[in-house]
C-alpha cells in the first residue's frame, strides 16, 4: 500500500505541475495580445527610447547682405587752361603790326584810318593766331577710386521637420536634419540625430 500511496502522490505532484504549467502559458499570451494596446504602448514608452518616423525635412534659409569696398587704381586726366585763356598777348600783337602795317599805307587822313583798320584786323588776326596755337597742359594722376559692392549669400538656418508619432502627424523646427526618424519623449521631438 505504500507504493500506491507514493505513485498517487507522484501522480497529484505531476497533475499539479501541468496545470501550473498550462496557465502560464496562457497568462504569457494574453500579455502578448495586449501589447498593442495603448496601456501596452504607455509601459513600453516608459521602458526605453520611443522613435517617430520622418515624413520630410525642409531646410529653412536666409539671406544675408555682405556689403564690402572694392578699390583699383584709375589714371585720371587733368587739363590745366592756358595762361593767357583770352589770348590778349596775340590779340595786342596783332594790333601792333597791324597798325603798323596800315600806317606805312595811305597819307593824311587815310593813314589815320589805315592805321585803325589795320590794328583792329591785326589784333583780331593775333587773336585767332594764338587759339590756334594755344592748349592746355595735361597732367595725369592716380587716383584710388573706391566703391561699396554688395554680395548676398544664403545659409541653412534651421530644419523644419514633419513626423508621425502615434499615428498623428506633427511638426517641429531643428537645428540639424535628423535624419529617417527623431526620438521622442511623451510625443515630443528630443534632438536626437537617430537614423
Amino acid at each position: 500500500m505504500n507504493r500506491l500511496v507514493v505513485n498517487a502522490l507522484y501522480m497529484g505532484i505531476a497533475a499539479t505541475f501541468a496545470v501550473s504549467l498550462a496557465a502560464c502559458n496562457r497568462d504569457a499570451s494574453a500579455d502578448a495580445g495586449a501589447a498593442g494596446t495603448p496601456a501596452a504602448q504607455q509601459a513600453a514608452a516608459n521602458s526605453g527610447p520611443q522613435y517617430a518616423k520622418v515624413v520630410s525635412v525642409t531646410p529653412v534659409r536666409k539671406t544675408v547682405n555682405n556689403p564690402h569696398q572694392v578699390c583699383r587704381d584709375v589714371v585720371v586726366n587733368h587739363t590745366a587752361p592756358p595762361k593767357d585763356q583770352h589770348r590778349i598777348a596775340g590779340t595786342a600783337i596783332g594790333a601792333v603790326a597791324g597798325g603798323l602795317l596800315g600806317h606805312m599805307v595811305g597819307g593824311g587822313k587815310g593813314k589815320t584810318l589805315a592805321t585803325v583798320a589795320g590794328a583792329v584786323g591785326g589784333g583780331y588776326a593775333g587773336n585767332r593766331i594764338e587759339a590756334a596755337h594755344q592748349h592746355g597742359t595735361v597732367t595725369s594722376t592716380t587716383e584710388r577710386e573706391c566703391n561699396t559692392v554688395s554680395s548676398s549669400s544664403t545659409k541653412i538656418v534651421g530644419y523644419d521637420v514633419t513626423y508621425q508619432y502615434n499615428g498623428v502627424t506633427r511638426s517641429t523646427r531643428m537645428d540639424h536634419d535628423p535624419g529617417d526618424r527623431v526620438e521622442v519623449q511623451q510625443g515630443v521631438v528630443a534632438v536626437s540625430d537617430a537614423r
